[in-house]
């Protein structure tokens, strides 16, 4: 069993983080990744022509600012995680005083054993791909995929495509679709806010200078209206509750339109309700519309992966595996649990926790 202050569970932008600001304390840790390689849902599970939505100083990360020749909205681009190390278990030693975390080495397909006084979760609330029950799914005779396993459009050119949800992956992935000359068609299962990368570099400069949510929300969902029209009459409802308001209450965040909204206009996507069920290659749709589809991407979220591992914590998470606390105290447990990458506050959110937990760590070795 290796013995190390700090393990970090997940190599993401997170991990990394906490990492790199436990490093500027000299503080010694191990960062444990299941994937072969660091920031995976990056590298591995991004389509191709995914671009950051927020402007650069919101995407930041501790000790590693972007360039100031870097554009506003970056396109894709001292740790040594150690990766194909799956954890499969880890629980808090009441005797010790330390967490006990099992892995599973991929590579060499055997188990290896740490004693962390600290340990942080850093698995983030994108863990797993999430796609709903639908009624007769399995009956699908086409392909049905997560959008985390999707790249580009180009194999579907021809094709009849629908699209589960109308978040930011499920907006771009149609637009995407529609450029390669697929049939593509969008299912927007609740209402939705589209603003545009500009709307909401506005909304975030206001908040940043005090000004109340409520009248940027006010500001920025006029904004929308002005640039995009009533999309409600395109079957895109809008919230009765602002986009800014609704991020800090829920997580959720607005999408960003790259130009979706233009092609639902000139119906080149189009807009369906809800899935009531499937048989064979036929959809159902909540408006009693049936369509035939050749595939079918669920850009339906993640869910959190802590719960098939982690044993206690239950001061800390919820029996989702997302923490039970609210932004900006969500960091912090018990025994010397942490967690980071969890608040939905994107690499921002992050950064914060990544620097408190550092920060936190440091005083409890101090006053040893």
């Amino acid at each position: 069993m290796e013995a190390i202050d700090v393990v970090i569970v997940g190599a993401g932008p997170a991990g990394l983080a906490t990492s790199a600001c436990l490093n500027r304390l000299s503080i010694p840790n191990i960062v444990l990744e299941r994937e072969d390689c660091y920031a995976s849902l990056w590298q591995k599970r991004a389509y191709d022509r995914l671009r950051l939505h927020l402007a650069k100083e919101y995407c930041q990360l501790p000790f590693m600012a972007f360039p100031s020749e870097a554009p506003t909205f970056v396109p894709r681009m001292g740790i040594n995680p150690r990766c194909s190390r799956s954890v499969e278990s880890a629980y808090h030693d009441e005797e010790t005083g330390k967490w006990h975390i099992r892995a599973r080495n991929v590579d060499l397909n055997v188990h290896e054993e740490y004693a962390a006084r600290f340990l942080v979760v850093a698995t983030g609330e994108n863990s797993r791909g999430f796609i709903p029950e639908v009624s007769g799914l399995d009956s699908f005779g086409g392909e049905f995929i997560h959008s985390s396993k999707y790249e580009k459009g180009q194999k579907y050119r021809g094709k009849d495509v629908v699209v589960v949800g109308c978040g930011n992956s499920g907006m771009e992935i149609a637009y995407d679709l529609s450029n390669w000359g697929a049939r593509t068609s969008i299912v927007a299962r609740s209402p939705v806010h589209v603003l545009s990368t500009n709307i909401v570099y506005i909304g975030m400069r206001l908040l940043g200078f005090g000004v109340p949510c409520k009248i940027v929300d006010f500001i920025v969902v006029l904004l929308s209206k002005l640039k995009h029209g009533d999309i409600s009459k395109y079957g895109l409802p809008r919230p009765s509750e602002g986009p800014f308001y609704i991020k800090q209450r829920v997580g959720r965040t607005p999408t960003i339109d790259v130009g979706t909204v233009e092609k639902i206009r000139r119906k080149e996507v189009q807009v369906f309700p809800s899935l009531r069920g499937i048989q064979g290659s036929r959809i159902e749709f909540a408006n009693g519309e049936i369509k035939r589809f050749d595939a079918i991407i669920f850009a339906t979220g993640y869910k959190s992966t802590v719960r098939h591992w982690l044993k206690g914590g239950q001061d800390l998470f919820d029996e989702s595996g997302m923490p039970k606390l609210c932004f900006p105290n969500i960091w912090k447990g018990k025994n010397g649990l942490y967690c980071s990458g969890f608040a939905r506050r994107g690499l921002f959110g992050i950064s914060v926790d990544s620097q408190n937990i550092a920060k936190d760590i440091d005083l409890a070795l101090k006053s040893q």
